[in-house]
């Protein structure tokens, strides 16, 4: 799980910002280094699995916003929070906005960047972890995703709190054992 931060800078506006969903992967990965040089301050942060399961996605998500805040070079004097849920111990008043990444340019910015580089861990899994097709799914739950791992079980980076790779595991545990 990745996520991330970013202060835009007054002067130096980003053509093009927009729900990083609603943007093709080639116009995402143009805009990731524009925002990286013209931003006032960025910060990404990435949470692997085990500290997932260990606390659970949704206090994974929260904490990793916090830290991708706390990591920005400055603080900000409000911070804009993409949804309906806030993350605890923030440095400064924060908003909730549900669907914020398609109406505010900051959290466009740290939507873009967050996803570029998760996607770039996932193309980067497929050589550690060949298999599993990291590089087409980037790591979303889909029939190709769940096969490869029913097939070849999980791998270090699959969070084992997720049902389907627990269920996946189980067949693996069971094939072993015959």
């Amino acid at each position: 799980m990745t996520a991330a931060a970013v202060i835009l800078h007054p002067d130096r506006p980003i053509e093009g910002l927009d729900d990083s969903k609603r943007l093709s992967a080639k116009r995402r990965e143009a805009l990731a280094p524009k925002i990286r040089d013209l931003a006032h301050a960025w910060a990404v942060v990435h949470v692997h699995a085990p500290e997932i399961d260990a606390q659970n996605i949704l206090q994974a998500t929260l904490s990793a916003m916090r830290h991708a805040v706390c990591q920005l070079s400055c603080q900000p004097e409000k911070i804009l929070i993409d949804g309906n849920r806030m993350p605890p111990g923030l440095p400064a008043t924060a908003e909730t906005i549900v669907g914020g990444d398609a109406l505010h340019a900051c959290i466009s910015a740290a939507s873009i960047l967050a996803k570029t580089t998760r996607d770039a861990l996932m193309l980067a899994a497929e050589q550690d972890y060949p298999g599993y097709g990291f590089a087409q799914h980037k790591g979303y739950g889909t029939a190709a995703h769940l096969a490869a791992l029913r097939r070849l079980g999980p791998s270090a980076l699959h969070r084992r709190s997720f049902a389907p790779v627990l269920a996946a595991a189980e067949v693996c545990k069971q094939q072993a054992m015959f």
